[in-house]
């Protein structure tokens, strides 16, 4: 079954360029309407009930489109962010695990989009409170944009939808082919689809550090560095986490300046 499709930016020439994209490119996805502004486009969601969002966040005040999200009524659909945003921007958008194509959009990225939100979609319906903790993902993508405040909240897509989960908790991540294993203090892990080089880019490097490819230690959680047969750093849970020898000056530097 075809996704229905909302676009919402307030540049015409934007509009009908995503729409005759989407029409050309991505079969799964039926485009429903289009608006120009927030009204017009909380009138379409409530009737149409399109399943995603295509949104430009600059739409005209960089407000609006979060006002949009914040004032419709019933959240059941996910949102592409289309954006100018870059650097800073995105590293916001993958905390929140949101999706997001940068203007001028690229064929091949918006199809990754597309494949993405038709996953995202199957896990969503089967449960919808998945919908809850992405729309209070999406609040914190707000915040973060638009106030500059900065948030230790980062929402994980794992197996059976989306979890938000606070930064500290995570002891250490390990890279799974093109997916990332996330663990946590209380012994849980999760897979995020998401590679480690993406989340070398999302965490804190106050709090974080790539000890090897493979491989992302919590700073806080680390007890001690040993260096017999091999390199490594040990956390409190005592795990023994490996570190690549071409990365143990900077680690081993980074501790002295820090301690």
């Amino acid at each position: 079954m075809n996704l229905r499709a909302l676009i919402i930016d307030d540049e015409e020439f934007a509009r009908k360029n995503l729409h005759m994209l989407l029409n050309e490119y991505c079969p799964d996805i039926e485009v429903i309407g289009e608006a120009s502004g927030k009204e017009q486009a909380k009138a379409i969601i409530e009737t149409s009930k399109p399943d995603v969002v295509f949104l430009d966040i600059r739409m005209p005040s960089g407000a609006e489109g979060f006002e949009l999200l914040e004032e419709v009524e019933n959240k059941d659909f996910l949102v592409v962010f289309v954006t100018a945003f870059k650097d800073y921007a995105i590293k916001a958008f993958n905390a929140s695990a949101v999706y997001y194509l940068l203007k001028p959009i690229d064929i091949d990225d918006l199809k990754t989009a597309v494949e993405k939100i038709v996953e995202a979609k199957k896990l969503f319906t089967d449960d919808p409170q998945n919908f809850v903790t992405y729309f209070r993902s999406l609040k914190d993508l707000s915040q973060t944009l638009l106030h500059n405040k900065k948030t230790n909240r980062i929402a994980i897509s794992h197996t059976k939808g989306l979890k938000i989960v606070e930064d500290n908790t995570i002891t250490h991540l390990e890279a799974s082919g093109n997916c990332t294993t996330i663990y946590f203090e209380d012994g849980s892990r999760y897979l995020d689809t998401r590679t480690l080089k993406i989340y070398e880019h999302i965490l804190d490097p106050n709090k974080f550090f790539r000890v090897h490819k493979s491989h992302i230690i919590n700073l806080n959680r680390l007890t001690e560095y040993l260096n017999e047969d091999g390199h490594f750093a040990v956390l409190k849970g005592g795990q023994r986490i490996p570190v690549a020898r071409n990365r143990v000056t900077e680690f081993v530097k980074m501790l002295k300046e820090n301690s």
